[in-house]
């Protein structure tokens, strides 16, 4: 059965809402926008390729690909958490706790749908 981002709605709804608002993150920033733009686009980007991995992976021939793009969703979720430590260290987002629990909470949803597929594909 071919896997597509149809079958993942339990996992991409919740993701790409809580994304959402990690993107949103300019509106936590103090300061100058425009010496933050750079760090911002880079949050964004890395926040937004997390489900985009997920939905390419999921559009591939096997489990096997479909894991290896969970995988690198998972390297997009550790990027997207590093820059906002950063922005957080550096003085330009005063509070990014709720933010950093939601790319775990993220994070745990990813590692339980590797399991699933991993437990499927060794139950063949």
């Amino acid at each position: 059965m071919e896997l597509t981002i149809c079958h993942l709605k339990n996992y991409s709804r919740p993701i790409i809402i809580k994304l959402k608002e990690i993107s949103q993150f300019s509106t936590m920033v103090r300061g100058k926008k425009e010496r933050l733009s750079g760090l911002i686009n880079q949050i964004r980007r890395a926040a937004v390729s997390i489900p985009s991995n997920i939905a390419e992976g999921a559009a591939r021939n096997s489990t096997k690909e479909f894991i290896q793009f969970l995988y690198i969703a998972l390297g997009s979720a550790s990027e997207t958490e590093t820059q906002l430590i950063i922005a957080k260290e550096i003085g330009y987002i005063e509070k990014v706790e709720e933010k950093l629990d939601e790319i775990e909470r993220i994070r745990k949803m990813i590692l339980g749908l590797i399991r699933h597929l991993k437990g499927k594909t060794n139950a063949k």
